[in-house]
């Protein structure tokens, strides 16, 4: 697990403590997925509403298969970013790349932070390159990356279902990590 604490300042002037994610943010991420709209849920890698499903992201942290860095509010948590490794040998230098911020907080730069932060991240973890993988109807999502300079890799059709079970085109974007601070800094608000 790293060691990672920071406030930042948002647009609008709000600030923001950002922190590592540990076993002590579990019910704070529960009560965040849980408060997600239904159309956020439905395009989740994970159902992250489910406490097992909590239990496993912190078992992958504490084994170093991820690092998540999460954001708090005076209310509580607002979004986290991840970077998700696989054991597998011929990836090891690839990290997947999630981020979710509260619908409070999109639009007020909290996204374009976290994932500022998480790049940091990746780079010192020796990573050279992250994905995102999202499904096709997500057209803001893919915009976003796309400002960041991440590029569509691969279209899968129907190679998902979404939580309704209802098959979904996957769309595969990628980044190389030691280029972002360059795109980051001509990026919109995410």
């Amino acid at each position: 697990m790293i060691d990672y604490n920071k406030t930042i300042s948002l647009q609008d002037g709000g600030e923001v403590e950002i922190h590592a994610m540990t076993r002590e943010d579990r019910d704070a991420m529960l009560a965040f997925a849980q408060k997600l709209p239904d159309d956020d849920l439905l395009f989740l890698r994970i159902d992250i509403t489910q406490p097992d499903v909590i239990d496993q992201w912190i078992k992958q942290l504490e084994e170093g298969h991820s690092v998540s860095l999460v954001a708090y509010d005076a209310e509580g948590l607002i979004g986290y970013a991840t970077v998700h490794r696989t054991e597998a040998r011929w990836t090891r230098n690839i990290g997947e790349l999630r981020v979710n911020v509260s619908a409070d907080y999109r639009g007020r730069g909290l996204g374009r932070h976290l994932t500022s932060e998480i790049f940091d991240v990746a780079r010192s973890l020796g990573l050279r390159k992250l994905t995102a993988s999202m499904i096709s109807d997500q057209k803001g999502a893919q915009a976003a990356f796309r400002r960041l300079g991440f590029v569509t890799e691969a279209m899968f059709s129907d190679h998902v279902d979404d939580m309704n079970g209802t098959p979904r085109d996957l769309i595969v974007m990628t980044h190389d990590v030691s280029g972002h601070s360059d795109v980051l800094e001509q990026t919109v608000k995410l």
